[in-house]
């Protein structure tokens, strides 16, 4: 059976005034399902098939059926506006506190995603106190479809800007959703759960700072979280950090737009001073955050085998990457996992981004000469130069402050292994200069010492650095 059955087709303009709005759906069939559902839930004589708490575990296969036709005609703003006078989500609400069928429960609130969609019945859904945490109540489900139904709600509710701020402060006002999300990302193994988690936590971070440093500094006492049945269960002591490079080492491989979620999770922490200290301070010393940033952009992303345009392809999650590794590197230089030593692969990923970034543009200038775009394509062509700067900034900052770092050793070694050259050094040095001087002169300090020639090349090309010598 396919999880969502198409809607099925209607008699309703055999009678006249029966179609919902301008829809062929009958209103007669909608309110026949949605009476047979209070039943389920309240049935009026004792049922066999009930479980011994007196409610279904399951759903017979025809009313299955019908509440998934209703799920997918709930995308019709008529239909939703319908089920909205007719008070489905009270009825739901009902579905909520007393179903034990969890497919009953992801369908209902799969069916409310849906009517979210619409900006007023969005504004009426979160207005409402009880149903909004009954709502977040179902984070702490132990059925992964429903999860995956409540993070697609939130999510849109989150996205509207009418009423944001009220499941913000609603969130906020609610430690165990904290805990949930955590639990979630640390031990789930659905992909695309993890990943419409990480949209939300993501949304709740750029949306509300006071949140993001709340959660943050969370996780210094137990907390109650999901449990299979009515009973709480204690749950560890959570932090954020440790749970989202959990989410993100699942979503790396499957899911290139998960993975991009995450890592401007991360890259959201390090916009305060608080974030990036619990970066730097976990009990591995931030060791476990810089190794898997460092496994990324030194395998997988912007190979050397790869194409100039990968850039342009990669640009959101290698800014996001970036500026972490750069608060790491800026913060605790001390420790042994951002010495250059271990470093130098990275110092030279910064270059090859560099270099593509400048084939990019070269490719952007022959574009320029074609006939002239629409006033949409230059509008997407100006917002993606717009993020390809962003990384370029990024990818300076870090690559300055690793210039400071390289030793003799180290340059002998990128001289020897071919990564080092006119080439590459002359790529840095036009994107440093002017604003990162006294990264590039202490760098060819160190060059003189390595290779004089080469030093005295880069010196003739860039004469402003011969005039401070």
């Amino acid at each position: 059976m396919d999880r969502n059955p198409s809607p099925p087709c209607s008699d309703a303009e055999e009678e006249e005034g029966d179609a919902v709005g301008n829809t062929v759906y009958s209103k007669h069939w909608l309110f026949s399902v949605l009476t047979r559902l209070i039943e389920v839930i309240a049935p009026a004589e004792p049922d066999p098939a009930a479980s011994p708490e007196g409610a279904r575990t399951e759903l017979d296969e025809e009313m299955e059926n019908d509440i998934c036709k209703v799920w997918d005609m709930s995308m019709d703003e008529d239909v939703a506006l319908f089920l909205q006078e007719f008070n489905a989500p009270d009825i739901f609400m009902g579905v909520f506190a007393k179903s034990k069928c969890p497919r009953l429960t992801e369908i209902c609130v799969g069916i409310l995603g849906n009517m979210a969609c619409f900006q007023d019945i969005c504004m009426s859904i979160s207005k409402d106190e009880n149903l909004g945490q009954v709502l977040l109540q179902r984070l702490c489900d132990s059925d992964s479809p429903t999860l995956l139904e409540t993070s697609r709600l939130l999510l849109t509710c989150l996205s509207q800007p009418e009423v944001a701020n009220v499941w913000v402060e609603r969130i906020r006002e609610n430690p165990s959703v904290y805990d949930c999300v955590c639990f979630i990302m640390s031990s789930s193994t659905n992909v695309e759960l993890l990943v419409k988690v990480g949209e939300v936590v993501d949304k709740l971070f750029d949306l509300d700072e006071e949140l993001m440093l709340n959660w943050i500094k969370s996780g210094t006492c137990r907390s109650v979280g999901p449990s299979v049945d009515d009973s709480p269960e204690e749950l560890p002591d959570f932090k954020i950090v440790p749970c989202i490079l959990e989410a993100a080492k699942q979503v790396r491989s499957d899911n290139p737009e998960g993975l991009d979620v995450y890592m401007h999770i991360l890259q959201l922490l390090t916009t305060v001073d608080e974030g990036i200290q619990a970066i730097v301070q976990a009990p591995d010393g931030g060791k476990e955050t810089w190794s898997l940033l460092y496994d990324l952009v030194c395998q997988e992303l912007c190979q050397p085998d790869d194409p100039p345009i990968i850039v342009q392809e990669q640009k959101t999650v290698l800014a996001s990457i970036l500026s972490v590794l750069s608060a790491m590197f800026a913060s605790q230089t001390e420790q042994e996992y951002t010495r250059m030593r271990k470093s130098k692969s990275c110092f030279f990923f910064l270059i090859r981004i560099l270099q593509y970034m400048e084939g990019c543009g070269k490719r952007a200038v022959d574009n320029s000469k074609e006939p002239e775009q629409e006033e949409t394509g230059r509008t997407d062509v100006n917002e993606e130069d717009f993020h390809l700067k962003i990384l370029k900034d990024i990818c300076c900052e870090l690559l300055s402050n690793m210039l400071q770092e390289l030793t003799k050793e180290n340059t002998l070694e990128g001289l020897h292994q071919g990564h080092l050259n006119e080439q590459t050094c002359s790529c840095a040095f036009q994107n440093l200069l002017p604003l990162y001087f006294a990264s590039v002169e202490s760098f060819l300090e160190v060059l003189r010492e390595a290779d004089q020639t080469l030093a005295d090349n880069l010196e003739k090309r860039f004469p402003s650095l011969k005039v401070h010598t």
